[in-house]
């Protein structure tokens, strides 16, 4: 781990401080430079049509994008405001525990990029994505 990086004990306590991030019902698996795994234990609030029973695409992308940021927050010590977030649809995810590997593309000082891949709790691939994120100082 670089000077830098947080624990994960610090990563998890940083990642449940807000009460949105706690209803996703976060739980990091793993920290380092080399990125982040965070697990979202499932809520039945997640379901978007209760015949199919699949999650809605705005979950995913909001964990996708947490994960990114703290892939990002691993290094840099504190989340980050999201500029720009792309998400790709792979399959629908169903019931269960969403898994998310996240790892930075690019530190910058004033701008950093990082991706994630999400998967459902058979390990399958159901949604990925890479995000913009502003690493400048707070002011």
């Amino acid at each position: 781990m670089s000077e830098h990086a947080i624990s994960i004990e610090k990563l998890q306590e940083l990642i449940t401080r807000g009460p949105f991030n706690q209803w996703l019902n976060f739980t990091v698996l793993k920290a380092g430079d080399d990125g982040v795994e965070i697990k979202a234990g499932w809520r039945e609030e997640w379901v978007v049509n209760p015949e199919r029973r699949y999650t809605h695409g705005g979950i995913l992308a909001a964990i996708i994008d947490v994960a990114a940021d703290y892939a990002i927050a691993a290094r840099v010590g504190r989340p980050v405001p999201t500029i720009d977030l792309r998400v790709d649809y792979h399959k629908a995810a169903m019931p269960g525990d969403l898994t998310a590997r996240a790892r930075v593309v690019r530190m910058g000082s004033q701008y950093s990029t990082a991706e994630a891949s999400l998967y459902d709790k058979d390990g399958e691939l159901v949604a990925s994505g890479r995000g913009t994120y502003l690493t400048a100082s707070p002011k």
